[in-house]
C-alpha cells in the first residue's frame, strides 16, 4: 500500500545564526531550487533551475498556513532565504508584508542582488525589516568564478543594483561577503572603496564551513542537512577565523561601519 504523501512545509527552522539570531525561515522558492547564481559553495547543492525571471513559485496563503503551525513565533526574527533566490518570487512583497503582520517580528531578506535593478524589487524588498546582499568578490573574473551568475549578468550590474536600491532603502542593510581564500591588498582596498561608497549597516565577512552535496538536498536550508550515505559531498578548505578577523578589522577601521565576522567556535563546527 502507497505511503500517504506528506507536503512540505514552506516554513523551517528555527535556525541558530550568528548573523540574524534565532530565526524561523520562509522559503519562497518551493522543493526545486532556483537561483540566478550557482555558486560554488552552494549548501543546497547545485542548483535544479537557473533563471533570471520572476514567477510565483509557492502562494502566500500557503507560506500563510505552514507560519501557523509554527505559532507563537519564539524567535528574533522571520527570514526570507530557502531554496533558492528570494527575490525570484513575484509574491515577495506579499510574504513580507503577511510574515511581518502575521508574527509581529522583524523579518529579513537574503539575497545575491541580482534582481535589485528592477524597480519593482526595490519596492518588494523596500518593505523589509532588513536585508543581506552578498558582494563575494570585487574582480569580475574571481566573482563569476565564484557565484557563477545566469548570463547576462556582470559585478557593475551588481554593483549598480546594490546602489540604486541603497539610495532608497530605509531599512538594516547588510553587505555579507564570503572569503574561500585570503584577499590581497589591492582587493581588500577596492572593498573597502565600495563599501564607504555605499554605506551599509553593517559588513558580514563569513567563510564557507557547510558541506557542498552533488545534489539538491532541501534539509539543507536549516541547521541540521540530513544527507544520504550516497551523496557525495565537496568541502572547502574555511579562511581561518584569524584572516577573517584581520579583514573585519581593517574595514570596520577604514569605514568606521560595523564589520562581523563568526567566531572561532561557530568555524569550528
Amino acid at each position: 500500500m502507497a505511503q500517504p504523501h506528506t507536503p512540505i512545509s514552506m516554513v523551517y527552522g528555527p535556525v541558530q545564526s550568528w548573523r540574524f539570531g534565532r530565526s524561523l525561515g520562509i522559503d519562497p522558492i518551493g522543493a526545486i531550487s532556483v537561483c540566478s547564481y550557482n555558486c560554488v559553495y552552494c549548501q543546497l547543492g547545485t542548483i535544479e533551475r537557473l533563471q533570471s525571471d520572476r514567477q510565483c513559485f509557492v502562494p502566500t496563503q500557503q507560506i500563510h498556513h505552514d507560519l501557523q503551525a509554527f505559532a507563537p513565533w519564539d524567535v528574533d526574527a522571520i527570514t526570507l532565504s530557502g531554496s533558492g533566490e528570494p527575490t525570484l518570487a513575484l509574491n515577495l512583497g506579499e510574504i513580507i508584508t503577511m510574515a511581518q503582520q502575521m508574527t509581529q517580528r522583524p523579518v529579513g531578506v537574503l539575497t545575491n542582488g541580482s534582481l535589485l535593478s528592477d524597480p519593482q524589487v526595490q519596492q518588494d524588498l523596500g518593505q523589509a525589516d532588513a536585508v543581506a546582499v552578498k558582494l563575494d568578490a570585487v574582480q569580475p573574473t574571481l566573482w563569476g568564478r565564484i557565484n557563477r551568475p545566469v548570463a547576462p549578468a556582470s559585478l557593475p550590474e551588481l554593483w549598480d543594483g546594490i546602489q540604486a536600491f541603497r539610495q532608497g532603502y530605509k531599512g538594516h542593510l547588510a553587505i555579507q561577503t564570503m572569503m574561500l581564500s585570503p584577499w590581497d591588498e589591492a582587493s581588500q582596498a577596492t572593498y573597502v572603496q565600495l563599501m564607504q561608497a555605499i554605506a551599509p549597516d553593517e559588513i558580514q565577512i563569513n567563510t564557507p564551513t557547510r558541506a557542498q552535496p552533488d545534489r539538491h538536498v532541501l534539509s539543507a536550508r536549516g541547521n541540521a542537512p540530513n544527507y544520504s550515505p550516497s551523496d557525495s559531498l565537496r568541502r572547502f578548505k574555511s579562511v581561518s577565523v584569524e584572516v577573517l578577523q584581520q579583514m573585519s578589522d581593517r574595514i570596520q577601521a577604514a569605514t568606521q561601519i560595523p564589520t562581523r565576522c563568526p567566531s572561532p567556535a561557530l568555524l569550528s563546527r
